[in-house]
């Protein structure tokens, strides 16, 4: 992937998880509905055609996500 499309890519998912973050902080979403967002989008990326051109890559967002959730967020770690 370009460098371009990694700067792109970086900051698409940090505005994304600071929005979930501040839907949560002023009640708009319970944590489980966005566990919820995040675990849709992660299997959404995991049904993906073997023969489909970009298979890696819908795997590599797969992963991602699921570290997402299973790591908790990265803007409030210490």
């Amino acid at each position: 992937m370009s460098q371009p499309n990694d700067v792109a890519g970086t900051a698409a998912l940090a505005i994304c998880e600071s929005l979930l973050l501040a839907l949560n902080d002023r009640g708009v979403l319970p944590e489980h509905e966005i566990m919820g967002v995040l675990t849709d989008a992660a299997k959404a990326h995991q049904d993906v055609p073997e023969d489909d051109e970009k298979t890696a890559l819908h795997a590599a967002v797969s992963k991602l996500i699921t570290g997402i959730i299973n790591g908790g967020n990265s803007v409030r770690r210490p």
